[in-house]
């Protein structure tokens, strides 16, 4: 019923930029909080950036600076600018969303994930 669909990862070299783009579809009356999160090989999932329905953003430390976290509610699509990015962001990058739809019901959703391989 509610779905999320990422794209935009890929391969980039060290210093370059990429853009995720997170999509939601579905009977969605309204999306709460969006975030992305990522997970290198044998590290657990954290937090990369998250941004609440008025605007509000919250940043990794390790992020900050480098990362664009913004929605567009219009099109129910969430995206994280990524600039200088370095070796060490190389991850499979996650969207999360709470969707309040229709009825009452709420959803927490997470994306199918999109591979980020920095190279140097």
């Amino acid at each position: 019923q509610v779905q999320l669909v990422e794209s935009g990862g890929g391969l980039v070299q060290a210093g370059g930029s990429l853009r995720l783009s997170c999509a939601a579809s579905g009977s969605i009356f309204s999306i709460n909080t969006m975030g992305w999160y990522r997970q290198a090989p044998g590290k657990q999932r954290e937090l990369v950036a998250d941004i609440t329905s008025g605007g509000g953003t919250n940043y990794a430390d390790s992020v900050k600076g480098r990362f664009t976290i913004s929605r567009d509610d219009a099109k129910n699509t969430g995206y994280l600018q990524m600039n200088s990015l370095k070796r060490e962001d190389t991850a499979v990058y996650y969207c999360n969303a709470d969707i309040s739809g229709y009825l009452n019901r709420r959803y927490v959703m997470w994306g199918q994930g999109t591979q980020v391989t920095v190279s140097s």
